[in-house]
C-alpha cells in the first residue's frame, strides 16, 4: 500500500481547523449529477466533503472521488474519504474517515502519515473518542444525534458528549436539520456532519448557505 503524500489541502485543513459544514455524500451512482449537488454544497460554503457510497463498486467509487477531488480542490475544500483507505491512497485524497470496524486508526495514521485528515466514528462513547485523539485522529464524530434516515438503527448520542474535554475538535452526526442544528452547535459541536438535509432540499446551496451561516 502506498504511503499517502501531503498536498496544499492539508496545510488549509491544519491552519483553518475542522469546524462548520461538514457535507457527507448520499449514495448517488450518477456521478454527473453527484458532482453537481457537490458543487452546490461547496458554492453554499461546506469546510469539508466526505465521499461516502455504501452502494458503489470499486471502479465507481474510483470515478466518483476523483472527480470529486478535482471540484474540491477547486474550492480548496479538503476531501475526505470514508472508510477505504486503499482509495485515499489511489487518488491521494486529503484524510479518511473511520469507523469502528473499519481498519485500526493507529495503522491508517503511520501509512498516511501525520498531514493527512482522520476522522473516527465513537458513536455515544466517550472512551473510544479518547483513544481516537491518542492514536492519532484529527477530530472525533458522536451520533447519532437524532434519528437518522440514513441509519435507522444508529445508537443515539446525548448532546452533552460535545462537552468532553478532547484536544481535537468534535463532530456532530446522525439526524443533523437546519431545525436542530443550533442546538448541537450550542452543545459544543465544532461541525456537523450533514446527508439528508443538504441533498433532499429544493434548493441544496442555499440550504448549505443556511446550515453554513450558523456558525458565523
Amino acid at each position: 500500500m502506498t504511503k499517502l503524500h501531503q498536498s496544499n489541502t492539508n496545510e488549509y485543513a491544519a491552519t483553518q481547523g475542522i469546524r462548520g459544514l461538514y457535507a457527507v455524500t448520499p449514495d448517488e451512482p450518477n456521478t454527473q449529477l453527484l458532482c453537481s449537488k457537490v458543487e452546490a454544497v461547496l458554492k453554499g460554503g461546506a469546510r469539508l466533503l466526505q465521499y461516502r457510497n455504501k452502494t458503489a463498486e470499486g471502479n465507481l467509487r474510483l470515478q466518483q472521488a476523483s472527480a470529486l477531488l478535482a471540484l474540491c480542490r477547486s474550492y480548496n475544500v479538503p476531501l475526505i474519504i470514508n472508510n477505504h483507505l486503499d482509495l485515499c491512497a489511489q487518488i491521494d485524497a486529503d484524510g479518511l474517515h473511520l469507523g469502528a470496524t473499519d481498519c485500526s486508526l493507529s495503522a491508517a495514521r503511520r501509512l498516511v502519515g501525520p498531514a493527512k485528515i482522520i476522522g473516527a466514528s465513537c458513536y455515544n462513547q466517550v472512551d473510544l473518542a479518547f483513544k481516537a485523539q491518542a492514536e492519532g485522529a484529527s477530530y472525533v464524530a458522536f451520533g447519532a444525534c437524532f434519528p437518522s434516515e440514513t441509519k435507522p438503527n444508529a445508537v443515539k448520542a446525548d448532546l452533552s458528549l460535545f462537552q468532553t474535554k478532547l484536544d481535537i475538535p468534535k463532530v456532530a452526526i446522525g439526524g443533523i436539520s437546519l431545525e436542530n442544528a443550533k442546538e448541537v452547535i450550542e452543545a459544543g459541536a465544532d461541525a456537523i456532519a450533514v446527508i439528508n438535509a443538504l441533498y433532499g432540499a429544493e434548493d441544496i446551496q442555499h440550504q448549505a448557505e443556511k446550515l453554513a451561516h450558523l456558525f458565523r
